[in-house]
């Protein structure tokens, strides 16, 4: 039996509100491109427990369903929740687990308002399949697309057990209440399990939306609260699978030499040395990629052995002369010095209040500034990996990825066969921050299954995950803010200028979206009387794809230093003018200043921007901070805010400098409100996490091309915050809110570069402007160099 609500889950556009209009069989039935979100209620209790029969009771029976093809159906993946007869509520999550809890969440929210006993909940993955709606794991997005209709599912479930209880007591449902996992009534204190129910349950006519009722939030006994992880453990006891612990009879092992520039190919090479590798099976010439980039591999010469370690020392023997491709003459630097000139420019208007030119002109005091952020990698812990197995023209892939349905459509179109007869089951990611979302990595393992005729995993080294990976835009900014007398900002000018992510997808594209811009640009909540948002055109030469946070992070980096800077311009404490700026308790469209702004394919009805929220974990964060205390020499605070993904953070960051540059974070304090949040303790893992993520990025995070190619390969020259490094002292305060959920995984990352930024300038008096701060090849920080204002 399912519960089916009236959703489309098409596209990600699509599936903003979430409302469930209509929990009816005949509406899933009638309906088309609905988002399924089912029970199976299955079986009878084997245990000493009351035997309910349910043909004893005079019910009608149900349509079979669509899924399963019987009525009541059973405890398959192919729906969302089901109870076993022992009780057991297997939940299938759509959602890929990278470490961000959603398995656990997912969980919360369900045997919440299905009052279940949480001892008894188990998570069973989804296979990539458009019946389970937008699978896509990114974006932080998870909770806010499927909170409401998992509520209602849960409550739905526990509905439907509580009348089945009645009926078979012969009394009324409201006599009778369901808590952790059983019915009892109030005449005699007698219960049943859910399980001795299920049976009986399955029977029952699925509740319409208005005839459920949700519990309050004073009633939650799981959302909210700090329930234990439902994975950790069994990454504790090795019982969980990552991609690269997936494996097949038979299987056999490959590594891929890749051309050194996106679009270049193989001229021609010699495999002879590599067959004479122990191990070496053989060689395939992978398909040369062509514009635009898309998902499909990157060519090259693929090495398939009996074992990862002899196709790694195949491949190293292999001759290979490669032939430019259009790519060859990228150089990063130069690349920088361009957008920079073009950010100097008049550029494209995309929000635009006042007159800017005019504010300019009458200004009493004008302050410009100019920021670089560089190329970023992704560079989970577990590069990415994948395993194919053809059976005749069916093909089966486990992969760590993030959209295993996407990956699927993408095999279907890249291999030329009917995507019903692909499988794509998601194993555990061993992170991910976006890279595992462009599934790449399963076409290559599906070509090479497919011309060996044995199962094979491909796997990416360090070396191959940094070189050949899709990155996070370069780019260059250019501010400009107008003073009056008494230093308030009466203008404000922000060009932007970065290769978009669309480049990847449209060969040749070259400006800026309006969803990259909307991440920070666009969005910008001053309550400046004259703002104008530009962009400028960059191709991109590399393969351009979304990082945690995606364009949120050098956008936040410029405008939370320039607020900064402007403070300082006038005269004024950084905290108050950043207040001062972000003006009084309000909300903002950009859409009505001529923006055209996604809001994070959120309602901005539903989710609109609230400088009041804002403001308010600005003043919150810098009271944990102590912000105005006494500090030791050459200590500084800095602080920074910005709303991403619907939600809101500041964070205060407190550095010490030495004389000769070397730089210590004692401490870390940071305020989100994300609205409804369904852990609070993995809420704050994520918070400290995407904080580390951005000071790491930061300090040294930087990826560089000559002649096209990328230049680091490992983490000597990728280099990320070392532990020793971590702030001593790191305080995460989560607003309480009865506010609709919000994003968690990837808000904290964006302000933590400014925040640093402006801490060091309190501490030292030296303005950083261009990313990282360090670099992977430095120990300190370089005062007086380029990074000087």
């Amino acid at each position: 039996m399912g519960i089916i609500p009236g959703i489309s889950g098409a596209s990600q556009g699509d599936a903003t509100d979430l409302p469930i209009t209509n929990l009816s069989r005949r509406s899933f039935v009638t309906g088309s491109g609905l988002f399924v979100v089912g029970v199976a209620l299955a079986g009878c209790s084997q245990y000493a427990e009351p035997d309910i029969n349910a043909d004893a009771f005079d019910l009608p029976d149900q349509d079979p369903s669509p899924l399963t093809g019987v009525a009541g159906g059973d405890a398959t993946p192919a729906l969302w929740i089901a109870i076993d007869e022992g009780g057991t509520v297997k939940i299938t999550c759509h959602r890929s687990e990278m470490g961000q809890q959603v398995w656990t969440s997912m969980a919360q929210i369900v045997a919440d308002e299905l009052e279940a006993d949480w001892d008894k909940v188990e998570i069973v993955q989804a296979e990539g399949h458009e019946r389970y709606g937008d699978q896509n794991t990114d974006g932080s997005r998870s909770v806010r697309y499927n909170f409401h209709r998992l509520r209602v599912a849960g409550a739905a479930m526990r509905g439907m057990l509580t009348e089945a209880a009645a009926l078979y007591w012969g009394m009324e449902p409201a006599e009778c209440t369901a808590q952790e996992g059983l019915v009892s009534n109030a005449k005699n204190s007698d219960t049943l399990s859910y399980g001795n129910l299920a049976e009986l349950a399955a029977r029952m006519q699925i509740p319409a939306e208005e005839d459920i009722t949700l519990k309050q939030p004073e009633e939650w006994r799981f959302i909210g609260k700090e329930v234990a992880s439902l994975t950790i453990p069994k990454i504790v006891r090795g019982e969980g699978t990552f991609g690269i612990d997936v494996d097949r009879p038979g299987m056999v092992h490959a590594v891929i030499a890749r051309p050194p520039q996106v679009f270049g190919r193989v001229r021609s090479f010699d495999e002879s040395a590599a067959l004479k590798v122990p191990g070496v099976l053989q060689t395939m010439r992978m398909p040369d990629a062509k514009p635009p980039a898309l998902y499909q591999p990157l060519g090259g010469v693929a090495v398939v052995a009996k074992d990862t370690w002899a196709a790694i020392q195949g491949r190293n023997a292999l001759e290979i002369s490669w032939a430019d491709g259009p790519n060859a003459k990228y150089d990063s630097d130069t690349f920088a010095d361009a957008m920079k000139r073009t950010a100097r420019r008049p550029g494209k208007v995309r929000r635009e209040r006042g007159n800017v030119r005019g504010g300019l002109a009458d200004a009493a005091q004008r302050v410009e500034a100019e920021y670089y952020a560089p190329h970023l990698a992704h560079t989970p812990m577990e590069p990415p990996c994948a395993t194919a197995q053809w059976t005749g023209d069916k093909l089966e892939c486990w992969a760590c990825v993030q959209d295993p349905q996407s990956t699927r459509q993408t095999l279907a179109g890249i291999l030329g066969i009917d995507k019903q007869n692909i499988t794509v089951t998601p194993t555990w990611l061993g992170g991910a921050f976006g890279r595992k979302s462009k599934p790449d990595f399963v076409i290559e393992a599906a070509l090479i299954a497919r011309d060996v005729g044995k199962p094979v995993k491909v796997t990416w080294t360090r070396e191959d995950d940094i070189r050949h990976g899709y990155y996070h835009a370069a780019s260059a900014q250019r501010l400009e803010a107008g003073l009056d007398q008494d230093g308030r900002c009466t203008s404000y000018l922000h060009r932007t200028v970065f290769p978009p992510i669309p480049s990847t997808f449209v060969d040749g594209l070259a400006t800026p979206s309006d969803g990259e811009l909307g991440l920070g640009a666009t969005d910008v909540p001053f309550a400046v009387p004259n703002l104008r948002v530009e962009s400028g055109d960059a191709r991109g030469h590399v393969r351009i794809g979304w990082l945690r946070s995606v364009s949120n992070i050098h956008h936040a980096f410029a405008v939370q230093s320039f607020a900064a800077e402007l403070a300082h311009a006038a005269g004024r404490d950084p905290k108050d003018y950043l207040l001062e700026l972000i003006g009084p308790e309000r909300t903002i469209n950009p859409a009505d200043e001529g923006a055209i702004y996604l809001n994070y394919d959120a309602s901005i009805k539903d989710y609109p921007i609230k400088t009041g929220r804002l403001s308010n974990v600005v003043r919150t964060a810098a009271k944990m901070a102590g912000w105005g205390r006494k500090l030791p020499a050459r200590h500084g605070l800095g602080i920074a805010a910005h709303r991403s993904f619907l939600s809101y953070v500041a964070t205060v960051v407190e550095v010490s400098v030495g004389a000769d540059g070397t730089l210590s974070i004692p401490g870390i304090w940071l305020a989100v409100d994300a609205g409804t949040v369904i852990n609070p303790n993995h809420a704050r893992a994520q918070m400290e996490g995407g904080t580390i993520n951005g000071l790491s990025n930061a300090l040294y995070g930087e990826i560089t091309a000559e002649k096209g190619a990328i230049v680091q390969d490992n983490f000597p020259t990728w280099r990320l915050l070392r532990m020793k490094e971590a702030p001593r002292q790191f305080e995460v305060e989560i607003i309480a809110s009865n506010e609709r959920p919000a994003g968690i995984g990837e808000p904290a990352t964006p302000p933590a570069a400014p925040a640093l930024a402006n801490a060091i300038f309190a501490a030292t008096g030296h303005r950083i402007r261009s990313l990282p701060m360090i670099g992977a090849n430095g120990s300190r920080l370089p005062l007086g160099a380029k990074h000087d204002a």
